[in-house]
């Protein structure tokens, strides 16, 4: 019989108007968490009821921007580490034992930092390819730890910590329908250039052409995108696109 002891972390959520998939997030970290918590930042919708069903304590933080929301969250964890996941992940097939091998010999307690591994999937398609299918991305941590001021794309703080990385997967369904995504990534675009701009960042007459250009040649065709299929086309072609539009965006503010 497999081992379903709970293991010595807090995972943590933040969450918005996200009742059709919370549940599913929350289900995976309570199989293997002592707590879950869900920080709702004023949703409509059954998103607290849907993680309440699933094992979650919900508490409520009017929206402080996406690293702030999360340190708030982090905050709020009473356990010796921290698992982090966004309401559209959850752990995939094998993560939980992994993530208990690690705590069963005390192996855990030489990082500070653990990257996991995530694959994004795309209105029904899976990125095995194309730099989507492995990202590693610092999921594990210790509670002291958080996340650098940022408007957008926001990253732990990573100075001095010993990072490693568990062979785990976290599996993240990126988008309800082409038309959201692309709504989204416009709107990530903007809280980029507005970061970098007053970062004082420039970008130049020919940089979102160039960049958005390498994206395509990187992802979609040195890395092998085109190989998980059409859906893959429109996924990467929407990242180019995001990826120019930060440029440009940032080119109009200069």
């Amino acid at each position: 019989m497999p081992n379903q002891s709970k293991l010595p972390i807090s995972g943590v959520v933040i969450a918005k108007n996200e009742a059709d998939r919370i549940g599913r997030c929350v289900a995976s970290l309570v199989s293997v968490c002592t707590e879950v918590i869900v920080l709702d930042s004023g949703s409509d919708d059954a998103t607290a009821a849907v993680a309440v069903a699933a094992g979650a304590r919900v508490e409520q933080q009017p929206w402080l921007g996406f690293a702030a929301q999360k340190n708030a969250a982090i905050a709020r964890a009473s356990q010796p580490w921290v698992l982090l996941l966004d309401a559209d992940e959850w752990l995939g097939d094998g993560a939980a034992e992994a993530l208990r091998d690690l705590f069963a010999d005390g192996e855990v307690e030489r990082a500070d930092v653990w990257r996991l591994l995530r694959r994004t999937r795309f209105l029904g398609a899976t990125l095995d390819h194309g730099g989507w299918g492995r990202e590693k991305v610092e999921r594990l941590f210790r509670p002291s730890l958080r996340y650098l001021p940022a408007d957008v794309h926001e990253k732990l703080d990573l100075a001095g910590q010993h990072v490693a990385l568990l062979d785990a997967r976290i599996e993240h369904d990126t988008a309800r329908s082409h038309e959201e995504y692309a709504a989204k990534l416009q709107r990530y675009a903007q809280l980029w250039a507005r970061q970098k701009r007053a970062a004082g960042r420039r970008a130049g007459p020919l940089s979102a052409a160039l960049h958005a250009t390498a994206y395509w040649l990187k992802n979609y065709l040195l890395r092998g995108g085109f190989l998980d299929g059409a859906m893959a086309y429109r996924y990467h072609a929407l990242h180019a696109r995001y990826v120019y539009d930060k440029y440009r965006l940032l080119r109009a503010a200069s």
